[in-house]
């Protein structure tokens, strides 16, 4: 670490503990009745506005930041301690109160499907919790706890923020332009361990849908379709994580979608649907749409082996604006053998809502 980074660290130190926050059983407060039951931005604010109301003044100077593109690029796959620049309220900071209106906030962002949207984040939390069992390396905060929420920008009907949620393993940004969704990537989640693990009182899943998905679709092509979609090299990461916004290449390889037949296309676009069906329905509709009419110019990478459940199983979709990768490696941080993934949605047009600065 920089000086810096080391001054950081050693005060979130502090904030940091071991606590499961227990997301999934935290209930959501009566008092978010007063925003209604209507879904949607309007419903959003008004949650927002009772967390606000709620917080200490020191909990809000973390929670209620300005906006820049610089303090939207601190996310990380890392956990807490090792990325401490993460903007935010840990949290493990707010009390159980505050928690349901955080759960309500995320569940107008999100998609309510098991396995996608806020379900998949719980048990990204879930998997933390699990980590923090058997992991020697606290100082790295290893725990659902030490999860970052803020508001990027003020949240209103006006203006630009950015919902920002992340920790370990996992990174949400959906940015609002006058109250609309500008952008919803970068989208980043991981877990370990994989493809499956107990935690607080349930089985985690967490990222088997999209390895199913590709899996299923990879199986799918012809053995000269495999030979033409095979990338050159071997991955073991993905390209375009955190604080690599320029990674994506400009030039294509692998196999053209045009060369699918139908079939494979629709696995493609189920493939696609697991990583945009995280987002609310009427957004992920949207994004759909523009994906599916770029389809004739995207096209479909991977190297390793097409089961992905190898290390160095690599896989990607990259159209016009659609990049997505998703990448098995060892397991880092538990005593299990086998593998764990990375995986990365990118809108190349819209990525922070298209803000620069």
């Amino acid at each position: 670490m920089s000086e810096e980074d080391q001054a950081l660290s050693e005060a979130l130190q502090a904030r940091m503990g071991d606590t499961s926050t227990l997301m999934e059983s935290v209930p959501i407060p009566e008092s978010a009745a007063e925003c209604g039951d209507a879904p949607g931005y309007d419903r959003m604010l008004c949650l927002i506005d009772l967390l606000k109301a709620d917080v200490s003044d020191d909990i809000l100077e973390n929670l209620q930041l300005e906006y820049s593109r610089t303090e939207a690029e601190y996310w990380s796959n890392l956990p807490a301690g090792a990325f401490p620049k993460r903007p935010g309220v840990l949290l493990g900071e707010l009390n159980i109160k505050q928690r349901g209106l955080v759960k309500a906030i995320m569940a107008e962002a999100t998609s309510r499907d098991v396995d996608e949207g806020f379900d998949e984040m719980v048990q990204t939390l879930n998997a933390d919790d699990y980590i923090n069992t058997v992991s020697t390396d606290y100082k790295a905060g290893y725990s659902s706890y030490n999860t970052k929420f803020a508001f990027l920008g003020t949240p209103g009907p006006t203006g630009i923020w950015e919902l920002y949620y992340g920790g370990h393993h996992m990174a949400f940004a959906n940015t609002y332009v006058d109250g609309k969704l500008a952008g919803a990537t970068p989208s980043f989640r991981g877990v370990e361990p994989f493809p499956y693990f107990e935690m607080n009182g349930r089985v985690n899943q967490p990222l088997t849908q999209e390895r199913d998905a590709f899996a299923t679709l990879l199986s799918a092509l012809s053995e000269e379709q495999r030979e033409v979609a095979q990338l050159e090299g071997t991955y073991r990461d993905i390209l375009a994580g955190p604080q690599a916004d320029d990674a994506i290449p400009d030039t294509y390889e692998g196999l053209p979608v045009s060369d699918l037949d139908g079939e494979q296309a629709n696995l493609l676009v189920a493939a696609i649907e697991t990583y945009v069906g995280d987002i609310s329905g009427a957004e992920a509709a949207a994004y759909m749409e523009k994906y599916v009419a770029e389809l004739p110019d995207t096209y479909l990478g991977y190297s390793g082996t097409p089961q992905m459940s190898a290390e160095d199983d690599y896989v990607r979709v990259h159209g016009p604006s659609l990049w997505i990768e998703f990448s098995l490696q060892s397991n880092k941080s538990t005593d299990k053998v086998g593998n764990h993934p990375h995986s990365v949605w990118r809108d190349r047009t819209d990525d922070y809502g298209g803000q620069t600065e």
